[in-house]
């Protein structure tokens, strides 16, 4: 990889379309450029209170460089005025790249108090990004050793924090060592080790330094950045680190960006509210990108300070000069698909991993690269932001809609990947018990909807049980979404099992065993609050249509996920969806009935051939109690006999006396496909088709071969799962009750 100019190379400025800035005074210009017609007709009094504020900047940055000797801080000193000027510039629009080196150098030398040092510090916010010779600059006056332990610590702070504004690391890693030497010292070790791990490559793994962290870690005991520094070594060099490491632990570091945290929201929204020139100068290019906050403008890939020109040059020697195995492919110049195939084997991803959420070309490669250094890194980045910025988590956290925000940037990534992030399950497995079920809802579901497979036992107490809890007592739009989000799981659950029996199922007998009893329990489990649900809400329809949506892929599971399991939908849910008021939930109880005898049958004839040893064989209570609903469903929409024959133990059997007691006429054919509630609107429009004199709307017309025309009728308009249903089942119906033991055949 080319390496950038030293530090005592002229500094290249932030480029802006069509304009070459070289100076504060471009910049100055350039940040208030709206357009050209603009700046001719809305010159208003605020522009120039900004113009004058922004040239107290320069004054003040030409103060600070030319001063060599300390000078007592009073309220109405130059010192003072100057300080002003740069505290409400940084906090009013961020400071500009050619800023950072000048008053890093102020801060690291000693020539001042800590009093100013900490306030130019504090106000080291930027505009755009953050030039990497200025910062090297700055770690060489940290080295010299004149500033006061207090400042160092700040300083390291500030770094960690804007790791991810710097435009390039090329230099700064090549000052690993000089990090590394700053470890003996106790107070900064913690912060130290941060650095190291957001700067740590391959090459940086060095038996010395192993051994150093060793002896700090029999020094120290295990401390938690000392494991995290130890962890990302030894997924590098796995035979170099040969001791045991405790397990992921939520939080490697403490929380380093509190100083700077509301002053760079405050500055990207005032950014944000200029103009699109502006606001690329804010981001550092050409093209606005949302620079929300800290951590989420770690999603955004850092863009080089370098001119447009320079980059454009160095794309076009990327293709020569970057694929040699010592040197590696900076994110910000992946543009193609086949730049990623060129360069995948030396790419050099984000230290702070941000970006890699919102980059398809990066998610790409780690879908095809199992870098666990990668996935560390994810694992720390993710799960401290998740941590330290959960709305209902944090108290008096006005930031809702960026979290929100980044949630669900966070399940896009995992529907990408089509796996979850270790990250996200610590953190619902947290935070659900304290859920209120409203912030965040659809993001935080979507987030359920990608917990990877594991023991129901370990999940149910700190995901089910709360959603659970949740679904008993909210709207139902919050059941529905919660429905989804179940449904969603146990896809990817199937999904994820396909591969993994064909890879381990005939070496590994438990594998299956696991998985059959992991998805039994969750289909077990939307059976019960499915159940409830509907009792609560009055057999809601709009509920009944995301029930039925779940048990359409419980209903399947044997044929298209290969799996040996299947589980009839509890009564509390066959009967009202039998029985309801709709005719869009009863075709497609019809569809799930006829794809339950399909994957019934088809397990049966592969039992029956025993050309396979087969694990694991569907009980025969599955198969009656298929047949008992199949009796129901042709007694109720065929033979109008469901309440004579219906051996469900919590069927619709009644006694004769018990039905003539209800006063109902023509009591046994009320649930047929001609009076059901679902299907009397096709009724009626078959009946003014066959008979548009009649206005009596005799139902006992339909019968024989009108019985016959009405079926057609209902094959025309779209009640496929009413025809399916019929055209596998009604034949055979003669059969169901001899057979209760087994399927009909």
């Amino acid at each position: 990889m080319q390496r950038r100019r030293s530090s005592k190379t002229p500094k290249q400025p932030l480029p802006v379309p069509n304009k070459s800035q070289t100076d504060l005074s471009a910049w100055r210009k350039g940040g208030k450029i709206n357009s050209e017609k603009s700046l001719q007709n809305n010159q208003s009094a605020g522009d120039q209170k900004c113009e004058s504020q922004e040239g107290s900047l320069e004054q003040a940055l030409s103060y600070f460089q030319k001063a060599q000797d300390s000078v007592a801080l009073k309220k109405k000193s130059v010192v003072q005025e100057h300080l002003d000027a740069v505290e409400s510039t940084a906090l009013e629009q961020g400071l500009p790249p050619e800023g950072f080196e000048i008053l890093l150098k102020v801060v690291l030398s000693g020539r001042f108090a800590d009093t100013v040092n900490t306030r130019l510090l504090k106000s080291l916010i930027p505009a755009s990004v953050i030039p990497e010779n200025s910062v090297v600059t700055a770690v060489s006056w940290l080295c010299v050793g004149k500033c006061s332990g207090n400042i160092q610590l700040l300083f390291l702070k500030w770094l960690i924090t804007m790791f991810d504004f710097i435009d390039h690391k090329e230099q700064l890693n090549a000052l690993y060592g000089f990090f590394f030497s700053f470890l003996q010292d106790e107070k900064l070790c913690p912060y130290v080790c941060h650095v190291l791990y957001l700067l740590t490559r391959k090459e940086n793994v060095r038996p010395f330094r192993i051994r150093i962290l060793l002896d700090l870690q029999a020094k120290m005991g295990m401390q938690s950045h000392l494991q995290a520094l130890l962890s990302l070594y030894k997924l590098f060099c796995p035979e170099q680190v040969t001791i045991t490491l405790p397990g992921k632990m939520k939080t490697y570091f403490k929380n380093s960006e509190g100083p700077w945290k509301a002053a760079i929201t405050a500055v990207r929204q005032r950014n944000q509210g200029t103009s699109p020139l502006s606001q690329a100068v804010f981001l550092g290019t050409s093209q606005p990108q949302s620079r929300k906050r800290k951590w989420n403008a770690q999603l955004v890939i850092p863009a080089s300070s370098a001119s447009t020109k320079h980059l454009d040059e160095d794309r076009e020697k990327s293709c020569f000069n970057l694929c040699s195995p010592n040197e590696s492919f900076p994110v910000e110049q992946l543009q193609t698909f086949p730049q990623l195939l060129q360069n995948i084997h030396c790419l050099e991803f984000p230290s702070q991993m941000g970006s890699v959420l919102t980059n398809p070309l990066l998610l790409h490669y780690m879908n095809c690269v199992k870098d666990e250094s990668i996935y560390l890194r994810l694992y720390y980045w993710m799960g401290q932001r998740l941590q330290e910025e959960c709305t209902w988590c944090v108290v008096d956290n006005p930031y809702e809609e960026e979290f929100r925000s980044f949630l669900e940037t966070a399940y896009k990534a995992e529907c990408f990947l089509q796996e979850g992030f270790s990250a996200c399950e610590e953190f619902l497995y947290k935070t659900l018990p304290l859920w209120d079920g409203v912030c965040c809802r659809s993001e935080v579901l979507g987030l359920v909807s990608w917990i990877p497979l594991s023991s129901f036992s370990d999940i149910k107490p700190y995901v089910f049980d709360p959603l659970a809890q949740l679904f008993f007592t909210s709207s139902i739009y919050f059941k529905c979404s919660v429905l989804e989000s179940l449904k969603e799981l146990l896809q990817n659950w199937l999904n994820s099992s396909v591969f993994k029996m064909d890879l381990e199922i005939s070496s590994v007998n438990t594998t299956l065993s696991g998985l059959v009893n992991v998805v039994a329990e969750l289909v077990h489990f939307v059976g019960w609050i499915s159940t409830a649900g509907l009792r609560l809400e009055n057999n809601s329809t709009f509920l009944l249509y995301f029930i039925l949506d779940f048990y359409g892929t419980v209903c399947d599971m044997y044929l298209k996920y290969n799996l040996p399991l299947l589980i009839m939908p509890p009564a509390g849910v066959f009967y009202p969806a039998l029985l309801c008021m709709d005719s869009v939930n009863l075709n497609h109880l019809c569809y799930i009935m006829y794809r339950y005898r399909a994957n019934l049958v088809a397990a049966k004839e592969n039992e029956l051939s025993k050309k396979k040893i087969l694990q694991f064989k569907f009980s025969n209570q599955t198969y009656q109690e298929y047949n008992q609903y199949i009796i129901a469903m042709v007694g109720c929409l065929w033979t109008s006999s469901a309440f004579q024959k219906d051996i469900h133990p919590q069927g619709l059997r009644m006694d004769d006396k018990l039905l003539s007691k209800t006063a109902v006429k023509e009591v046994k054919t009320s649930f047929n496909i001609v009076y059901h509630p679902a299907m009397m609107g096709y009724s009626i429009k078959f009946l003014q088709q066959i008979c548009p004199e009649d206005t009596t709307f005799n139902f006992k017309l339909i019968k024989g071969k009108k019985w016959d025309w009405y079926l057609e009728y209902l094959y025309t308009q779209g009640l496929k799962g009413l025809k399916m249903f019929i055209e596998s089942s009604i034949s055979r119906v003669s059969q169901a009750r001899s057979k209760a033991g087994n399927v009909e055949v």
